[in-house]
């Protein structure tokens, strides 16, 4: 086994279609069906309310989010244990952020 590198200014990132104006890359996948990714939502996109059956950890590495009632700015760092419901996400201006998640992706609220 070998070391695995990535250049992420190299990534493509995917549309999500249930989230118009959000795309991602997954970088890997830590643990089955979970997830080390970026995503970027565009200004004035947002993601509903959801949870996960599994911790997940977020990194703002740009841009200013809003989750709940707290404005997110680059440099902070989010984690939500298992089975808390978290969001709506609101990106206030172009958002990039790294995801690691440990487990399946869960239920969005429509």
């Amino acid at each position: 086994m070998s070391q695995v590198f990535k250049d992420t200014k190299d990534q493509i990132f995917e549309k999500i279609d249930f989230l118009p104006g959000s795309g991602w890359c997954v970088l890997s996948e830590p643990v089955p069906s979970g997830s080390i990714h970026k995503l970027r939502m565009a200004a004035g996109s947002s993601i509903p309310p959801h949870t996960h059956p599994a911790d997940e950890y977020v990194l703002v590495l740009s841009g200013n989010l809003k989750t709940g009632d707290r404005i997110c700015e680059a440099g902070t760092f989010l984690k939500t244990p298992a089975g808390t419901r978290q969001g709506p996400h609101e990106a206030i201006t172009d958002v990039e952020i790294l995801t690691i998640r440990l487990g399946p992706s869960g239920t969005f609220e429509t």
